[in-house]
């Protein structure tokens, strides 16, 4: 028994050791950003905020073009294009929706909004899906095209949407304003927090509202390239015809599980201005945002997670490679964007490391041994505790404060236990996203991985929804 006894005693120590190392270094990553992010706001925290009442009128008039790229959305797509219709704000607009030959339930539905108004464009791509959302984009892109030839007319903007969004009355407006100083605009994504799934839902919340009130400030303040949540955003159609010139008349890579966060970077790379616009829409605080169900079970959304980290952090590392060599920033931002699977690792071996240490008390009491090494604490391990402690307690009220800003202070204190639901989403998702980049390694063709998605009962608010006041049930596909 004492050579089990051992054993158990080892694994648990080099386990926690291990682990200790790394949330360490993974801590001190997050506390620079965080850093960064305060020196930023004390430095310009003086300027003057962007507001809806105060954005400069459009210089040039000209159409903006809003692209949903669509696969089995017959239970959402209805209610999106309807409420977009009724909720912008904005005298020049169309509606391109993509759909594939295959999928007659979201063909139908989107025509039936079609009929009763000419802003909705339903374009029917030429091969059955799912494809990828990149291939889709680009039958979307080669109609506008089209249509502007036809018409002998020049798009303005291109906006990016999902078709499960909940759309601001007046993020056209925003677009309109800001297209004519940059070539790309994004606007913050708030997700929806479902009262029914608060804990799985309710995570994205808390990552998003820190993710975009924060991360991507400082990414945008220290010059490294602004990744598009590819929903939300405004693209000067010039830039894409430039990539498209490059890839064959496409401008989306249709090989990709994450076309949005590597055309940020693409766009970054060939010089493209870009925003990321939170925009005041009234004095209580409230921004011009994207709104949307994420999803509420384990099983969508280890499924979605899956994909962002296959994306981003595995298969996104193989086609985005780094940055020009002295672009520190960009360097920085891109290892942040890899570490997940990593992290992920230490995070197993931790809450291992946790179980071991419990199983070596237990059995250390049951069979009336001494408790290992309690008189010989190593002072790099006490000092490794001490401060893992404080980064834990820094990062959980980071994540509070960020989610009571754009949420209230209830959704900040359900942020502590959705944030042990993200890891263990984290934890389950990161082997599976391995297992999928060794299948693409192997030449398995990407497929549209699609989630299924919920569109909220919404009240006559032609503004927004603040949080998640005012959702009713969701219509379930």
């Amino acid at each position: 028994m004492g050579e089990s006894l051992w054993i158990i005693d080892t694994i648990a120590h080099e386990a926690l050791l291990f682990a200790a190392v790394g949330l360490c270094v993974g801590g001190i990553d997050d506390l620079l950003v965080d850093m960064v992010f305060i020196v930023h706001r004390v430095l310009h925290g003086r300027r003057p905020r962007l507001a809806l009442d105060t954005l400069p009128l459009p210089r040039r008039p000209g159409r903006i073009a809003v692209f949903v790229a669509a696969w089995d959305e017959v239970a959402v797509i209805g209610g999106m294009l309807s409420t977009a219709l009724d909720r912008y704000d904005h005298d020049d607009y169309t509606i391109y929706v993509g759909v594939y030959p295959n999928d007659r339930g979201t063909i139908d539905a989107a025509a039936a909004v079609a009929e009763r108004d000419d802003r909705i464009r339903l374009v029917i791509g030429p091969r059955d899906g799912p494809t990828t959302k990149a291939d889709c984009l680009n039958t979307l892109w080669h109609a506008l095209r089209r249509d502007d030839a036809r018409e002998d007319r020049r798009t303005k903007a291109i906006v990016l949407h999902d078709a499960e969004d909940v759309v601001h009355a007046q993020e056209l407006r925003v677009f309109d304003s800001l297209i004519d100083r940059y070539e790309v605009v994004q606007l913050p994504v708030l997700p929806l927090v479902n009262r029914g799934a608060r804990l799985v839902s309710g995570h994205y919340a808390d990552e998003f509202a820190e993710s975009h009130a924060k991360q991507i400030i400082v990414r945008t303040a220290l010059g490294a390239g602004m990744p598009l949540a590819g929903t939300g955003c405004a693209i000067a159609p010039d830039v894409l015809a430039m990539i498209a010139q490059g890839r064959g008349g496409d401008p989306f890579d249709a090989s990709s599980l994450t076309e949005d966060y590597e055309l940020g970077l693409r766009l970054a790379e060939l010089g493209a201005r870009g925003i990321f616009a939170r925009v005041a829409a009234d004095d209580a605080g409230a921004v011009v945002a994207v709104r949307a169900y994420f999803p509420g079970t384990m099983k969508e959304s280890i499924r979605q997670k899956t994909r962002w980290m296959t994306g981003i952090a595995l298969a996104g590392w193989d086609r985005t490679g780094w940055a020009r060599p002295h672009a520190i920033a960009d360097h920085w931002m891109r290892m942040r964007d890899r570490r997940a699977p990593l992290a992920v690792v230490v995070l197993a071996v931790a809450y291992a490391g946790i179980l071991a240490w419990g199983l070596s008390l237990l059995a250390h009491w049951l069979f009336g041994r001494t408790l290992p090494y309690p008189d010989r604490a190593d002072p790099v391990e006490y000092w490794l505790l001490v401060a893992n402690s404080a980064l834990l307690a820094w990062r959980l009220a980071i994540r509070m404060l960020f989610t009571s800003r754009s949420y209230g202070p209830r959704e900040a204190f359900w942020s502590l236990p959705r944030f042990l639901v993200g890891n263990l989403v984290s934890l389950i998702a990161a082997p599976r996203a391995v297992l999928r980049y060794i299948r693409m390694l192997r030449g398995a063709a990407p497929v549209w991985d699609k989630t299924r998605h919920d569109f909220p009962d919404l009240p006559a608010d032609p503004i927004g929804l603040p949080g998640s006041a005012g959702l009713l049930t969701a219509r379930r596909g």
